[in-house]
């Protein structure tokens, strides 16, 4: 192919448009006087109204990774509609969210997903913590960015590295400037291009003459089997456990809790969860329909070539496809803009999510409590670019970022969630239950191995099966173990159950005597701090009528919004120089 100036005319023109919408947050942010600057680019001066709320909400799930696997599973023969469950999963996770967690997370002021980990558990359990979490935002954003450059690479024939660096470069360039509010607003921005770009698409593509009736092969076998799929028997347990995975393991993630925490009230928070849930079913829509056309289509009609994408192993890019060869090309070209604004709406996101967590909670509350606002602001900018550069890299040299992406997603599910739950409602649990759920949740998942990454299992749940993939165009065939248990979901529920169990354990045998005081070496118990921290946890019920003007500071030198984020000094001091007294809280 040779070089599309129309294609290239229209990439720029969407980019610099992008680049001017950050640039503008940035400037409305720096002049809006909104207190501290590191806060404010965390959480956008928790002043972020619903309108722009909700479409950056919806805009962090509607990635490259939704729409593309979207439309890639309803593609998909032995798959379908039926296993296309990122829409229906990821819109009940913002439910769950918005009904259990946004509320109690926004009231609390917290400024990170994981405040609360290091309020209860201390700072060190908290960099535990942050391990999952920035593999999964790490690996996410690279994924992504790698699915951009194969995108690009089949409606615009210019080089892969380029064009992922490039993309790269405008989406640190603008997160650097602006934090949460540039990002904020270029999601309104990318969100309307992904509507429109989509939905332009869909009508000159299914009216094409290659393509049948899809509500005929919906449901009958016309060049494959039927796009709706089915869910065979055997594979039930399979499904569940996946749209657990999706549902459940969609919440305890920084780039959502981000949003919940810049809502300007905790009802907002929580209204912001449902919208976004409805814009994920709505966004779904249109790569839904790709999908069944692109299995509805004659391929040797089109200037594809005789064989099916399926049959080239590209079904992954059988959205690009679909546009490239079913659509006129200026249609074409402005689908690829859709695409385009997919992704980044996604990888800066998540780039600036990984360093507010790295800012805040490891290195401002693990090393440097008296760091000045300024110098928060300075890591966040140095690890957004490092953060960047990483997931650039990872996308162009690491051939198994999916794999990576995949494995890490189950880590925050099987980790981080049962965690949540036990911070947030369960009352009494301390920082060996923590250790202990961690270490349970990670070998159980590990255990089970994962194919993407060619990682053999140690432990054979029951139901595996050793399956056999074959390269359609090598010929290739790949032997690989399947547990059709749900183990990760089984994983989830060992962790959140070991967590409780060695948390009332060790408090029994310390307070009863059993274990002398000096071996509660992580102070999480018997310590002069365990009144404090078992308070922490009676919280929980009333929690709702607790204001940030009702915590009363922890430590003079620090500066105001920390000091009214956390009432556990035990977290933020190294000396330990806090009692039970240093907080109240007023009825």
């Amino acid at each position: 192919m040779a070089i599309h100036a129309e294609g290239i005319v229209a990439i720029v023109i969407f980019y610099l448009l992008i680049l001017f919408v950050g640039i503008w947050a940035a400037w409305k942010n720096k002049n809006s006087g909104n207190g501290d600057r590191s806060e404010s680019i965390m959480v956008g001066g928790r002043d972020i109204g619903l309108f722009v709320g909700g479409f950056t909400m919806t805009a962090t799930w509607v990635g490259g990774g939704y729409i593309n696997g979207t439309a890639e599973y309803v593609y998909l023969p032995d798959y379908g509609l039926a296993w296309a469950q990122a829409p229906f999963g990821y819109a009940l996770s913002l439910v769950v969210g918005g009904l259990f967690f946004a509320k109690r997370m926004r009231s609390r002021g917290y400024v990170t997903m994981l405040d609360p980990f290091q309020q209860l558990y201390g700072k060190r359990m908290g960099g535990l913590l942050f391990i999952p979490a920035l593999m999964g935002e790490i690996f996410w954003s690279a994924a992504i960015l790698s699915a951009l450059g194969a995108t690009l690479s089949v409606i615009v024939d210019i080089n892969i590295n380029m064009s992922v660096v490039i993309s790269a470069l405008i989406a640190i360039f603008y997160t650097l400037v602006g934090g949460l509010y540039s990002v904020a607003y270029t999601d309104v921005v990318q969100l309307f291009c992904i509507f429109v770009g989509l939905w332009v698409s869909v009508p000159f593509a299914m009216s094409n003459p290659a393509v049948s009736d899809i509500s005929v092969s919906a449901k009958e076998a016309i060049y494959q089997s039927p796009w709706l799929g089915k869910i065979e028997s055997e594979d039930r347990w399979l499904w569940a456990d996946n749209f657990c995975l999706l549902m459940l393991g969609g919440i305890p993630w920084q780039v959502y809790f981000q949003r919940v925490l810049s809502a300007s009230s905790a009802t907002y928070a929580q209204v912001l969860s449902f919208l976004a849930a409805f814009g994920c079913l709505i966004m779904a829509i249109p790569p839904v329909l790709i999908g069944a056309i692109g299995a509805s289509t004659d391929w040797n009609q089109t200037t594809y070539g005789s064989l099916a994408p399926k049959d080239k192993d590209e079904s992954d890019m059988i959205l690009p496809i679909v546009l490239q060869h079913l659509c006129p090309p200026y249609v074409s070209f402005f689908g690829l803009g859709a695409v385009s604004a997919a992704v980044m709406s996604s990888a800066d996101s998540s780039i600036l999510s990984a360093s507010s967590m790295f800012a805040r909670n490891i290195y401002q509350l693990a090393f440097r409590q008296s760091a000045s606002d300024n110098e928060i602001v300075w890591v966040m900018r140095i690890t957004i670019f490092v953060f960047g550069a990483l997931a650039t890299a990872m996308a162009l040299l690491t051939g198994s970022v999916y794999g990576l992406w995949y494995l890490s997603s189950d880590l925050v599910y099987v980790i981080i969630f049962p965690q949540l739950l036990s911070v947030l409602f369960i009352k009494g649990t301390n920082t060996y239950g923590s250790v202990a759920a961690y270490v349970v949740g990670l070998l159980l998942r590990i255990g089970g191995g994962e194919p993407y990454l060619k990682l053999p299992p140690f432990i054979f749940y029951p139901g595996w099966v050793t399956q056999e993939r074959i390269h359609h165009l090598t010929g290739d065939v790949e032997y690989f173990v399947q547990q059709r248990f749900p183990f990760k979901s089984v994983s989830m529920v060992a962790s959140f159950l070991a967590n409780m169990a060695v948390s009332y354990l060790t408090k029994y045998l310390f307070e009863s005597g059993m274990l002398s005081h000096k071996y509660d070496f992580l102070d999480a118990v018997v310590s002069k701090h365990s009144k404090e921290i078992m308070d922490k946890a009676t919280l929980v019920s009333n929690q709702d009528s607790i204001t940030l003007s009702e915590i009363a500071p922890v430590k003079q030198v620090l500066s105001a919004s920390l000091a009214g984020t956390f009432s556990n000094a035990e977290v933020l001091s190294d000396d330990g120089a806090s009692s039970p007294e240093s907080f109240h809280i007023e009825d």
